[in-house]
């Protein structure tokens, strides 16, 4: 009985994601093919000079948009940030200050706050339960 090892691939904009990268800003090859996840991992170790750029310069996803900004994906929908951002953009945002992105971080900084909160008290129901 031998072993036949399928490659492995995804459609463009799960390696998309995976790249942390907007689909529609990459090349039209790696839109129109399929990634393998050979393919993947030579991106991610090895970048090409358009993946550089576009982590670089954008335009961003969401999750990359939130992440720059402090806040959540939901936290950008109620500010009303529904397209990608480039890093202009983002740093611009920043600089700015509007109010709804200081209300957002703020809740943001609860949602850690209260995460880490549970956490601790978790590892000391663990220890006390040990």
């Amino acid at each position: 009985m031998t072993s036949h090892q399928s490659t492995q691939t995804m459609k463009p904009a799960t390696a998309a994601k995976k790249l942390g990268v907007y689909l529609e800003a990459t090349p039209a090859e790696f839109r129109e093919g399929v990634v393998s996840r050979a393919e993947l991992n030579a991106l991610q170790a090895d970048p090409p000079q358009w993946l550089r750029d576009l982590r670089r310069d954008g335009p961003h996803p969401r999750p990359v948009v939130a992440a720059r900004l402090g806040i959540s994906i939901a936290g950008l929908a109620r500010g009303g940030i529904t397209e990608p951002l480039t890093t202009e953009q983002i740093k611009a945002l920043r600089e700015e200050r509007p109010e709804w992105l200081e209300r957002e971080r703020a809740t943001q900084a609860e949602v850690r706050k209260e995460a880490e909160r549970i956490q601790q008290r978790n590892e000391e129901r663990a220890k006390r339960n040990d």
